[in-house]
């Protein structure tokens, strides 16, 4: 059930993105290997392809919203994963797992499009 629109989700990109980056230090698990620069540069690249984002959020607007959410799915996997990926799991794994699945999560609960045109107009249907 897709319920998550479209500016909603951009919100919550810029938010996770910016958590990701600090998360690190915010969550005290920083020793600059891998458990520290995957969150950091997952977090970046979220950041700049929301930008690019044909949504109501991006600025760019030349990513379509199903490549963004392919993106962010492969992100939350990727991050879900990356401590048995990357040898860390001993150490750190919550912050990566959790944060991983509740980006696939909003993944599957977001709407594909906005309904609103690169205008910001809504898209109306001419009746004759």
């Amino acid at each position: 059930m897709r319920v998550i629109g479209t500016k909603t989700h951009g919100y919550l990109d810029y938010t996770v993105g910016l958590l990701l980056i600090v998360a690190p230090w915010l969550l005290g698990f920083y020793k600059g290997g891998a458990e520290t620069w995957v969150p950091v540069i997952l977090g970046v690249g979220t950041l700049v392809y929301s930008l690019w984002t044909d949504y109501p959020l991006g600025m760019a607007k030349v990513i379509p919203m199903k490549t963004h959410l392919i993106l962010d799915l492969v992100n939350g996997i990727l991050l879900a994963a990356s401590p048995w990926l990357f040898g860390f799991a001993d150490y750190i794994r919550a912050p990566h797992l959790v944060l991983g699945i509740v980006e696939i999560v909003v993944v599957l609960m977001t709407k594909q499009t906005s309904g609103e045109g690169r205008t910001g107009r809504r898209r109306t249907i001419p009746v004759h």
